[in-house]
């Protein structure tokens, strides 16, 4: 996450004219910028070529036809960016992402560094913070960009639309806007214009990215015939890919979304919090989001960062919360991020006086929160409206209670979308349907990963994908050197054959790949062709299905319908009940549609909870979510009559949560679970059981 900030030089200035005839294209320059936006070279030629340009402004460097269409099995084609954030500037109080993505007053407006970092970058403390050194760097960006835009530059702009727009012209067909900020960030920056509000940022945000679709909307003509369009749903999706244009949708990744942060452990927000923004966000077009992000929340614990910076968050998490990160050891293979003991001195400056950020036991790498009540509110609610949810960042307490949830109701709707998930559980998430996009990584590291999971997208049918994480403080690929093995060579062809791809230039830079490395989105045409040149075909081709794999995801999650449980509200029957005087623990409990009640058994081996449908039904499915009571071994039984019975389904390995239990479906009006070894020194205890067809 960290990077190391090149040494500060000054900016190289041009030679003063030499002829009059610069001094008049150079006047004649100021004044186009004075008059606006002037006709296209290929006005009323190509679609693809907007009918008017804001002048000056950056190339694209890409010529020929996007392709359009379908291939011959009917998919759509193209790479997908599951996770960018084109809008980041305007997050965190609006000055630590310094630079717009598009300007009414043209590209000197645009790209161009925040006040505080003038003369020199002095003042660039979250520079300091994430790339070390002194932050020191010449803060001019249009026309030179002599420092940035750059691979390990965290802090400017890398999303300008025109970049954006040579990536579409590249080849790549969907981009995720992750709308995203984080208030405690924002509220310890020294630098801000506006409050720290994470809901007021996030609406501001969705609105810029309709404004940017106008604004290039504008260039082509009028509403709807630009090349940026913000789709809603996966049928209209599929039209703007077919029709060769970027469809762009809109998500969420934020800290403490609807307002749901909890602190000392006390939830500040509630079920109405909760159904009121996910109504808002739905009618904003957000169809994605996460839960939690960087610090633990009244829904969710989150996935540790490391080091310095995950001090850094560390401390952020104890001011947003009253806690710091707590661990246990896992019980499982997967694991959270180390944190490490690395010390951050600015940040930890803000902490009160005798507070110091505890030290952790190496073998304890989980975080103890999972998702809360709350947090599984949120996701039922999410599926209710056909959302899907990305569970990067999640605790791997967290993300295993998601993907059990989706398990039990066969929802498709999850997505890992910049590596941060633990990679143990890439084969469920794929068995749900779900897509999974690796972090843009240098090309070497992205195809060991691509390669590594190489035959679970083969076994599932599916394409890939990348997440740039762009304007994500992350930091991106650096240059492999022209010197390295296959370096790029331009002029490349785009996958498809059908463009050709050539060195960027804005204003006076030109950008190499070789020598640059990625340091803006439109370098990911070239990311690409780097990633074939060390990889092979094989990998850019199932890149190249990400599109059709993405929608794939969000189609199944909107026509996803909750299947009927037959055992809600069915006579239920029980070796044993554990008495209690406040509190009934009967069978009937298990089956009446409420996880806050439950159903436990006496505290022996050799329990039975036996449920009756009212007549013959077809079952294939039972879901089992368990008190902390829970059984290691048990099985599933079926009888039509009562007393005959057969087994369709047991395990020796039950480890608690909510277990999906699926088998041949096959008729049953009686449905049985034997209980036969104890996971604990109590009996069995279960909040509820789902009988289904399927």
């Amino acid at each position: 996450m960290t990077s190391v900030r090149r040494p500060y030089h000054p900016r190289r200035r041009r030679p003063a004219p030499v002829c009059l005839l610069l001094l008049v294209l150079t006047a004649l320059a100021a004044l186009t910028v004075v008059l606006g936006p002037t006709p296209s070279s290929a006005a009323g030629g190509d679609w693809w070529e907007p009918t008017t340009r804001p002048a000056p402004d950056s190339r694209i460097d890409v010529t020929g036809a996007p392709f359009t269409g379908t291939d011959s099995r009917g998919e759509v084609r193209g790479f997908v960016d599951a996770h960018n954030h084109i809008m980041s500037n305007e997050a965190f109080g609006g000055r630590l992402i310094c630079g717009r993505a598009f300007s009414g007053k043209g590209i000197a407006d645009a790209l161009k560094d925040c006040p505080e970092h003038y003369p020199d970058g002095s003042l660039a403390v979250f520079d300091f913070i994430t790339g070390g050194g002194d932050g020191r760097h010449d803060p001019v960006g249009w026309p030179t960009f002599e420092d940035w835009p750059a691979h390990d530059s965290l802090t400017h702009q890398q999303n300008y639309y025109a970049w954006i727009e040579r990536a579409w012209r590249g080849g790549q067909r969907v981009l995720v806007n992750d709308l995203v900020t984080n208030g405690v960030i924002c509220s310890v920056y020294f630098f801000k214009d506006r409050g720290c509000d994470e809901m007021t940022s996030i609406r501001l945000q969705a609105k810029l990215t309709y404004d940017l679709q106008a604004y290039v909307d504008g260039m082509y003509g009028g509403p709807g015939k630009g090349w940026f369009r913000i789709v809603t749903d996966s049928a209209q999706a599929r039209e703007v890919v077919e029709q060769g244009k970027l469809a762009v949708v809109l998500g969420v990744e934020t800290s403490e979304p609807f307002g749901c942060k909890q602190v000392l452990d006390v939830p500040q927000c509630d079920r109405g919090d909760i159904d009121a923004g996910l109504d808002e966000l739905h009618a904003l077009g957000v169809r994605s989001m996460f839960l939690c992000h960087k610090f633990d929340n009244a829904l969710c614990g989150v996935r540790f960062d490391e080091g310095a910076l995950g001090t850094a968050i560390n401390v952020g998490q104890f001011l947003s919360t009253g806690t710091f990160w707590r661990t246990e050891r896992c019980t499982g293979p997967q694991h959270d991020n180390p944190i490490g003991q690395a010390s951050a001195p600015e940040a930890e400056k803000r902490l009160p006086a005798g507070v110091e950020v505890p030290s952790y036991d190496e073998g304890a790498r989980c975080n103890v929160r999972g998702l809360t009540g709350l947090g599984e509110y949120a996701v039922r609610g999410m599926m209710e409206r056909g959302m899907m949810l990305e569970i990067d960042h999640m605790s791997v307490k967290a993300a295993g209670r998601v993907l059990d949830v989706f398990e039990a109701e066969a929802y498709p709707g999850v997505i890992s979308s910049h590596s941060w998930m633990d990679l143990d559980w890439t084969e469920r998430v794929y068995g749900l349907g779900g897509f999974v996009a690796q972090y843009m990584h240098g090309s070497e590291g992205f195809v060991a990963e691509a390669e590594r999971t190489e035959a679970l997208r083969d076994e599932y049918g599916v394409g890939y994908g990348y997440g740039t994480d762009m304007n994500g403080v992350g930091g991106w690929p650096a240059p492999r050197g022209a010197d390295a093995p296959n370096p790029v060579t331009y002029p490349f062809r785009s996958v498809d054959g059908g463009s050709v791809v050539d060195r960027q230039t804005t204003g006076e830079r030109t950008w190499d790949l070789n020598t640059d490395g990625a340091a803006h989105y439109g370098l990911v045409p070239d990311w690409i062709e780097d990633i074939r040149r060390v990889g092979g075909q094989d990998v850019v081709d199932d890149l190249f299905r990400g599109a059709e794999s993405y929608l794939d995801t969000w189609a199944a999650s909107e026509r996803h319908r909750p299947a009927v449980d037959l055992a809600e509200g069915a006579p239920a029957t029980a070796s044993s009940v554990e008495w209690n005087p406040f509190t009934s623990r009967a069978p009937g409990r298990a089956v009446d549609g409420d996880r806050g009640t439950r159903w436990a058994s006496g505290w022996s081996d050799d329990q039975w909870l036996r449920i009756d449908l009212g007549a013959a039904r077809q079952v294939g499915r039972v879901t089992l979510d368990w008190e902390r009571a829970y059984g290691t071994s048990y099985r599933i039984e079926l009888s039509t009559d009562g007393t005959d019975w057969r087994t369709a389904w047991s395990t020796t390995s039950g480890d608690g949560g909510l277990d999906t239990a699926v088998f041949a479906p096959a008729p049953a009006r009686h449905v049985r679970v034997r209980f036969l070894d104890r996971g604990t020194d109590w009996g069995y205890s279960l909040h509820e059981v789902g009988v289904h067809g399927r």
